[in-house]
């Protein structure tokens, strides 16, 4: 057997595929497009690229992230938990400083909205088990279980010291009237404690997700959530309470919606491409309402709410309803995002240029 004899190889293939390559990038003559100088360049190092920046699309326009499955109900959830923990605090104050009105009314809404705020989280769950099956562990890295276990304590609490508001005056007699009125205040100091976690604990399990409105607002949601459950705390508390007795109530809302107002603008500023979600759509109007409210509210509060009960509680729904809209604006503005692939992939580019590390 002889060997085949072999033809030289021709390289025609790769020259035409190179001279094609340079005509699509509109390059004419021998040199390749990466050794043109720059117009105005007096350093002869400095190249063009071979091929424009790419503008960012993803396969078919579809998202990068999936967006979050969350529904209004735990926009509804998140504003009564933060008014049932404000409530806590004023109804602890109230008892130590001996104001029976203010005590009374927030004791009672501090229960009514963690009842109906734990309504929406389970139906927002599904299944009632499911907040239970949480319970089986016990893992400090997580927002969900560490909020989980504070719930679980903080609710006995409420509920104790709520119940000795809402005795009737036969049973207050009773070995077990006097049992629940005896730790009344130690519940009601206990509830206290734990509520800037019951706040807080909601705007930390935003900010470890990957949804980017959330993800890069993780400096600012802690303050916008617990100031504005200050604000519309101290709302509800001049709405339920007289005027004599509302000072505590007038000062914990203005110092709330100083609070969310400020970390509401340096949130909106200070983000790139994500604070467009905060400007734009349902989310952008939800909380310019929100910010307006609150402004409102807070101006009432100062200016007003020392001369009468109707103005304390036209001031104080205003502030509620600012927590409210507040809530709702910071769901939609995160889901709004999450298939925004902008928002996922320039703000990454954006940390790698200026060398710093992508958060995990």
């Amino acid at each position: 057997m002889t060997d085949r004899p072999t033809e030289p190889r021709s390289d025609t293939g790769a020259r035409d595929r190179d001279a094609l390559l340079w005509q699509g990038l509109g390059q004419s003559g021998d040199r390749p497009a990466g050794r043109r100088r720059k117009k105005g360049a007096d350093d002869g190092s400095r190249e063009t690229p071979m091929v424009p920046r790419a503008t960012f699309q993803s396969y078919y326009g579809r998202p990068v992230l999936k967006a979050p499955v969350w529904k209004d109900d735990i926009a509804y959830y998140f504003f009564l938990g933060g008014l049932s923990a404000g409530s806590s605090l004023l109804g602890a104050g109230a008892d130590l400083t001996s104001r029976p009105g203010l005590r009374r009314g927030t004791r009672v809404a501090a229960l009514a909205s963690l009842g109906v705020g734990a309504f929406y989280l389970v139906k927002d769950l599904g299944r009632p088990e499911r907040f239970l099956n949480m319970l089986r562990v016990v893992k400090p890295t997580s927002p969900m279980s560490v909020g989980t276990w504070v719930l679980t304590a903080y609710g006995p609490a409420v509920g104790l010291a709520a119940a000795s508001e809402l005795l009737p005056q036969q049973l207050r007699r009773s070995v077990l009237g006097r049992l629940i009125d005896s730790l009344a205040r130690p519940a009601g100091l206990s509830a206290a404690a734990l509520a800037p976690a019951v706040a807080s604990y909601t705007a930390v399990l935003l900010s470890q997700t990957a949804v980017p409105a959330w993800h890069d607002s993780h400096e600012e949601l802690p303050f916008i959530f617990t100031g504005s459950a200050a604000a519309s705390a101290g709302g509800l508390g001049m709405i339920i309470a007289p005027a004599a007795e509302a000072g505590p109530a007038r000062a914990l809302a203005l110092y709330g919606a100083a609070v969310e107002l400020a970390a509401s603008r340096r949130l909106e500023h200070r983000l790139g491409v994500e604070s467009e979600h905060f400007h734009t759509g349902r989310a952008g109007r939800e909380l310019r309402l929100a910010a307006t409210l609150t402004a409102v509210g807070a101006a009432g509060t100062l200016v007003l709410g020392r001369r009468g009960r109707v103005a304390g509680c036209v001031a104080g729904a205003a502030l509620v309803a600012g927590g409210f809209f507040e809530r709702l604006g910071l769901l939609h503005a995160g889901a709004a995002s999450a298939v925004d692939p902008r928002a996922t992939v320039q703000p990454q580019r954006a940390r790698i240029e200026a060398g710093r590390p992508a958060r995990s």
